[in-house]
C-alpha cells in the first residue's frame, strides 16, 4: 500500500467536504438559527486538516487495488469524523460517540439515529444531516470521479472498492464519465422528486432534505414521526415510488432514458426478481394485517403495507406505522427484506437481489443435481452465463456476511442489550436500513444503547455500505505488511534538485 498516495487523496476529499460544509449556511441564514459562524468553524478545520494531509505527504501514481481499499475505508471514517462535528458544537448531541454514530449513520445512508427529538436540531443542522445521506448515497468517492480530474489516478480502483453489488456497471469507457453519468441520473430524480413533495404540500427545506434522504435511501427525516408527520397519501406514494426508483440499479435508469423505453427494466432479471419480491411481501403482509384486525379499511393496509414493504427492501427507513406493533409474521417478512435490500448498482443495502437470485439459483442446481447425478447444468443471469469466479465470490460473500453478522451480535447482546434489541440493531446497521425491532424499533431510536454498543453498530455501518469485502480486507495483517514508508513533501522536493 502506498501509504503516502492514500493520505493525499484522504486529504483532497476532506477539503471537498469542507466545501460541502458551506452549504448549510444559507438555510442557518434563512431561519436565523445562529448557526453560520459553527458552519464556517466546521469548514475551515475540515480545510485544515485536508490542507495539513496535502502539504505532508506527496501524491502517488500507480494506485493499485489495495491502496482503493485504503483510501475508501479511510476516507469514510475521516468525513464520518469531520461530519460529526457540527452535531457537537451546536450543543444538540454533547457526546462525540452519539455525534459519530449520527454522522456515520448519515454517510453510510443508514438512518438510525440516537435523537428521541428530531426537532430540536436547528434547521441548518438538520440539512446538514440530510446532506450527508445525499453525499453518501452514490458516493463520495464517486462524486470527486466526477467532478475532481485530480482523483482520476486509481480511479477504477476507489470504484470498484467503494460502488456496491457484486458487479460494477461501467457505462462508458473512462471512468470518469461514468461517475458523472451516474451522478446526472441521481441530481436529476432528486431535483424531480422536490418539486413533486412540494406539489404535496412540503415545504422547499423538507422536500430538499426527504429527497435526499429517499434517493439516497438513507431515512433521515426533519420530523421525529417521519414521513407520517404529513399524513397525506400523495407525499406517501412519492416516496413509495422514488424509495423504489432509487433500490433498482441506477445504469438501469440511464439506459431507460437514454432509449426512452421500458426495455431495460422489463429485461432485467435481477429487476423483475426485485419487483417480485415487492408485491409478494406486500400481499402476504396486508392478508395477515387484515386477519389480525390490524386494519379495518383496506385501502389503509395497502398504503402503509407497500409503503413499509418499499422502505425496507430498498433500506431506506422511512415509516409511516409502527410495524413493532404488527403481527409476528409480518415482522419476520420485513426483516427478511432488510435482509434482501436493493439492487446492484442502486443506492441501497442488503445483500442486493442479484445475490439472493443467483444463491437461489445456485441451490436450486445443487438439488437439481442430487435428483439427476448425470446431469450438467449452469446458472444464467437472464440470457448470460454467470462465471464460476462470480458465484464463488457470491458465496464466499455470504459466509462473511454471516461472520461480521455473528460476531456483531454476540458483542451487543454481551453488552446487556436484549435479544431482539441486538440482533435487529445489528441487521439494521450492518444492511444500512435504519430501525430495528424492539428497543430500536420504528417508534424508538437508539440513543439508550451503550456507548461501546454505538461504537460497534457504527462499525457495522461503514462495513455494510462498503459491501463487508473492503473493511474486512484492512483488518488482515498481511494488508498492512506490505505497506509502505509515506513519501514526505520535502524528500520528493530533494529528489527534484538531486
Amino acid at each position: 500500500m502506498r501509504t503516502g498516495g492514500v493520505l493525499n487523496i484522504l486529504g483532497k476529499l476532506l477539503l471537498l467536504l469542507s466545501l460541502f460544509l458551506l452549504t448549510p449556511i444559507p438555510f442557518s441564514l434563512y431561519f436565523q438559527d445562529g448557526m453560520v459562524k459553527m458552519f464556517l468553524l466546521c469548514s475551515v478545520l475540515g480545510a485544515i486538516m485536508g490542507g495539513s494531509l496535502l502539504a505532508l505527504f506527496a501524491p502517488e501514481e500507480d494506485l493499485g487495488y489495495r491502496d482503493g481499499f485504503a483510501v475508501v475505508v479511510l476516507s469514510w471514517l475521516g468525513l464520518a469524523l469531520l461530519g460529526a462535528l457540527p452535531y457537537v458544537l451546536c450543543g444538540s448531541i454533547p457526546s462525540f460517540v452519539d455525534a459519530f454514530f449520527e454522522s456515520m449513520s448519515g454517510f453510510t445512508t443508514t438512518g438510525s439515529t440516537i435523537l428521541s427529538q428530531v426537532e430540536v436540531l436547528p434547521e441548518s443542522v438538520l440539512f446538514w444531516r440530510a446532506i450527508t445521506h445525499w453525499l453518501g448515497g452514490m458516493g463520495i468517492i464517486v462524486l470527486s470521479l466526477a467532478i475532481l480530474p485530480l482523483l482520476g489516478v486509481g480511479g477504477m480502483q476507489l470504484f470498484q472498492a467503494e460502488m456496491p453489488g457484486p458487479t460494477k456497471d461501467r457505462l462508458a469507457p473512462r471512468i470518469q464519465d461514468t461517475a458523472r453519468i451516474l451522478w446526472v441520473v441521481y441530481l436529476a430524480f432528486t431535483l424531480i422528486q422536490i418539486l413533486l413533495l412540494m406539489l404535496g404540500g412540503m415545504t422547499f427545506f423538507d422536500a430538499v432534505c426527504h429527497a435526499f434522504a429517499t434517493l439516497a435511501t438513507g431515512g433521515f427525516s426533519t420530523h421525529t414521526a417521519s414521513a407520517g408527520y404529513w399524513q397525506s397519501s400523495y407525499i406517501e406514494y412519492v416516496l413509495i415510488l422514488f424509495m423504489l426508483l432509487a433500490g433498482v440499479n441506477f445504469s438501469l435508469h440511464y439506459r431507460a432514458f437514454t432509449q426512452r423505453s421500458l426495455k431495460p427494466y422489463l429485461e432485467n432479471e435481477e429487476f423483475r426478481f426485485y419487483m417480485i419480491i415487492i408485491g409478494l411481501a406486500t400481499g402476504a403482509i396486508i392478508v395477515a394485517n387484515m386477519a389480525h384486525g390490524v386494519y379495518s379499511a383496506l385501502g389503509d393496509d395497502l398504503r402503509d403495507t407497500l409503503f413499509q414493504v418499499v422502505s425496507m427492501i430498498s433500506t431506506t427507513g422511512f415509516g409511516t406505522a409502527d410495524f413493532d406493533q404488527w403481527p409476528s409474521v409480518t415482522k419476520v417478512i420485513l426483516v427478511s427484506l432488510m435482509f434482501v435490500g436493493g439492487c446492484a448498482g442502486s443506492t441501497g443495502g442488503g445483500l442486493k437481489v442479484v445475490r439472493v437470485l443467483l444463491f437461489f439459483k445456485y441451490a436450486r442446481l445443487q438439488l437439481r443435481s442430487l435428483i439427476h447425478p448425470r446431469s450438467v447444468g449452469a446458472i444464467k443471469l437472464g440470457r448470460q452465463k454467470v462465471p464460476k469466479e462470480v458465484m464463488i465470490a457470491i458465496l464466499g460473500f455470504f459466509a462473511l456476511y454471516v461472520g461480521f453478522f455473528l460476531a456483531a451480535s454476540l458483542l451487543v447482546t454481551s453488552m446487556g442489550v436484549d435479544i431482539v434489541t441486538g440482533m435487529t440493531s445489528v441487521i439494521a446497521t450492518l444492511n444500512n436500513i435504519g430501525p430495528g425491532l424492539a428497543g430500536v424499533g420504528p417508534s424508538r431510536n437508539f440513543g439508550d444503547l451503550p456507548q461501546a454498543a454505538k461504537v460497534v453498530l457504527s462499525f457495522c455501518m461503514l462495513a455494510g455500505r462498503l459491501e463487508l469485502y473492503t473493511v474486512a480486507v484492512l483488518l488482515t495483517p498481511d494488508f498492512w505488511k506490505m505497506a509502505r514508508r509515506p513519501v514526505w513533501r520535502w524528500e520528493l522536493k530533494r529528489e527534484v534538485k538531486a
